[in-house]
């Protein structure tokens, strides 16, 4: 059984929630609506799980105001159910505390500055002149290289390479397997051979951000690559050299970004979604999953390319009609101008 517990009435209070039914019920964990237990916490903030509610067995449940006649139980009342439920979710998250210290196996250079606070686990190998700041965590077999700053609480889960010139912020999250501060994608082809550009930017990323397992980020060719603040990045995403990100902008898994792009702030791209190089997009845009922005885009908004899916045999037939799109179009102008001449 859990030992971190709380009532109802106190998570109305610690979170400022108004709550209806029992207050004094101990809630010790979280589950989902169909399967939560009465001791458990739910939430319901998507209207396609409503059904589940009435036969909802949990101790107490975040809903909205207007979801609060049919909960069979206690209720916490939240304009969004989702971010309370976060909130709360993350009072029962109990992550094992890592040893102060320098691991007997880990690698670390007489130049390097690690933090007497700072935890630095097993296998890691921390370079000349790096800099582990106060109670930042390395993991097993992460590698921070020559001159990178790993800022004051960060984690480095685990296999985490900062590889050169990568400064963290504080509180950053780096998930297993992230590579950041590798060599930018940048040729140069001289008649029948690529000569490679040198990469002498850097990586700058600001507090509270999260990288993904095994995501991406390069290092700039002259300016640096820089994630603002808050910047959330999903699994197995690639950020490409000298591409900069605005401030609380979220990208879905496989999302790739090419060299020198601008992310404004408030966006968030879909998974699988691809932007070009060079290409601005403004702040607070959408981008859907699987959609490839080829153009700058100015103005705040949610944007979509792609076909959908489609019955094979339909799919064939419309690829075969898109080869004479232009030629439909012409003619169709044509007819047009006839009719407006008539």
């Amino acid at each position: 059984m859990s030992t971190i517990q709380y009532t109802v009435a106190e998570l109305a209070d610690r979170f400022g929630l108004t709550f209806k039914g029992d207050g004094a019920r101990v809630i010790d964990g979280v589950g989902t609506l169909a399967g939560a237990g009465p001791s458990q916490l739910s939430f319901l903030s998507n209207s396609k799980y409503g059904a589940q509610l009435a036969d909802c067995r949990a101790g107490v449940v975040v809903l909205r105001q207007e979801n609060i006649d049919d909960c069979p139980t206690a209720a916490l009342v939240a304009a969004d159910p989702y971010v309370a439920y976060a909130k709360i979710a993350a009072l029962f998250e109990r992550l094992p505390a890592a040893p102060v210290g320098i691991h007997a196996s880990a690698v670390v250079a007489a130049s390097a500055q690690v933090s007497p606070t700072a935890s630095i686990g097993p296998c890691c190998v921390v370079e000349e002149d790096a800099v582990i700041e106060d109670g930042a965590v390395l993991g097993p077999h992460c590698i921070v290289g020559t001159g990178c700053v790993v800022g004051a609480q960060s984690r480095l889960v685990a296999r985490v390479t900062l590889v050169t010139r990568v400064t963290l912020g504080k509180r950053v999250l780096v998930h297993p397997g992230a590579v950041i501060g590798s060599d930018g994608f940048g040729l140069a082809f001289d008649r029948d051979h690529w000569i490679k550009l040198p990469q002498l930017g850097g990586v700058r990323i600001g507090d509270d951000c999260e990288i993904g397992a095994n995501t991406t980020i390069d290092r700039g060719a002259l300016d640096d690559t820089v994630l603002e603040e808050d910047v959330r990045l999903d699994n197995q995403i690639q950020i490409a050299h000298n591409v900069y990100v605005g401030a609380h902008t979220a990208m879905a898994g496989c999302a790739a970004v090419a060299g020198s792009a601008k992310i404004g702030r408030y966006c968030m791209i879909g998974g699988n979604a691809g932007v070009l190089g060079h290409l601005e997009l403004a702040d607070r845009v959408t981008i859907t999953a699987k959609s490839l922005v080829t153009h700058s885009i100015r103005e705040p908004g949610e944007y979509s390319s792609g076909v959908p899916l489609q019955d094979n045999r339909q799919w064939r037939r419309n690829a075969a009609r898109f080869k004479h799109l232009d030629e439909y179009v012409r003619r169709l102008s044509a007819l047009e101008k006839d009719s407006n001449n008539e």
